[in-house]
């Protein structure tokens, strides 16, 4: 058998075999997903499977959620994809919506369903106590979260150390609840709510210190997030039906701009060489037309969405008389 070697040669006439030859290296795949998913999370899914579920079917490089439910919690996770993740924290700062059960007569260790009963009582509070009760977790009040919750106590997962049989003490901390209202009452051992909240209260330990004001236990047996900011289950879509969209084009059809979850938050529209400007980390001078858009109020307008030609370009504060960057988007 008759085994040929080719030789080539370099720009400069050396001879070189394909295997010391350069490579040809590839362009780095440019990130072409981004907005927001609004997904109503099925029950039995953490946030993070929820999360992947999502992620092989829309694809994009950066993916990230505004708020963990638990796994036996349903309703809305707004998953961030691509420049919008840089607003996440914007997201979880928002005030949040739930509709949830409360089964009385049991304690449990994780406050829900999951955990194992630790106390039991025999007393059922009536319709007219709880209405009584609910004006005390209404307002800004101190709550002590679940030991089974993802805060951390030296750099150690509360739930890890509580898994791992370890003693978990918590601090209390203040919580603002906006709206706390009696649904209905299906049967004895159950009670229907619906609360608004701001960040950081846990539906878990409302209903456990909710039961004891009542004098007896509590848990959460049913949890729904009806809405984080100015995400509701009106724009949400649910994990089957974003299945059934078939490929990857029609999933991301259900893809929300980014500016979606900063309706509170005034949007500028700029000239090209002013989001030039922005981009490359200067300032822009507050112009009268610049005040216009905002209704005069530039010089202390906050946050600002500012974009160009419909393109995202940062979020932007006035300080001196001038905007410069808090959060530049990169597209």
């Amino acid at each position: 058998m008759l085994t040929t070697l080719t030789i080539t040669k370099t720009k400069n006439n050396r001879m070189s075999s394909p295997s010391s030859a350069p490579r040809a290296t590839k362009p780095p795949v440019k990130n072409t997903v981004h907005g927001w998913l609004v997904l109503d999370k099925p029950l039995g899914l953490t946030s993070t499977q929820a999360l992947g579920k999502v992620r092989r079917l829309l694809g994009g490089k950066k993916v990230g959620h505004g708020g963990t439910l638990d796994p036996l919690a349903t309703g809305i996770l707004p998953l961030a994809f691509g420049e919008a993740t840089k607003l996440i924290p914007y997201v979880m700062d928002n005030d949040k919506g739930y509709e949830f059960t409360v089964r009385w007569g049991e304690a449990r260790t994780t406050d829900d369903s999951e955990g194992t009963v630790t106390a039991a009582s025999d007393a059922r509070p009536t319709r007219d106590a709880i209405l009584a009760a609910l004006p005390a977790f209404t307002g800004v009040i101190q709550q002590t979260p679940p030991i089974y919750s993802a805060i951390k106590l030296e750099g150690e997962r509360a739930y890890d150390l509580a898994r791992a049989g370890e003693q978990v003490e918590l601090a209390s901390r203040q919580v603002d609840i906006y709206e706390l209202t009696f649904i209905d009452q299906p049967d004895a051992d159950h009670a229907r709510f619906y609360v608004s909240c701001g960040k950081g209260m846990y539906v878990r330990s409302l209903a456990r210190d909710l039961a004891l004001k009542l004098g007896t236990y509590g848990y959460v047996s049913a949890l729904r997030r009806t809405h984080v900011g100015p995400f509701s289950l009106e724009n949400a879509i649910s994990l089957e039906n974003l299945e059934a969209l078939g490929h990857k084009n029609a999933a991301l059809t259900a893809l929300l701009d980014l500016q979606a979850a900063l309706d509170d938050i005034p949007g500028l529209t700029l000239t090209a060489s002013e989001a030039q400007r922005l981009r490359s980390g200067q300032e822009v001078m507050i112009r009268p037309q610049h005040d216009d858009a905002l209704g005069g109020h530039a010089a202390e307008a906050g946050l600002v969405f500012a974009s160009c030609q419909g393109v995202p370009v940062a979020l932007i504060e006035p300080v001196a008389g001038a905007f410069r960057v808090v959060r530049g988007f990169h597209f």
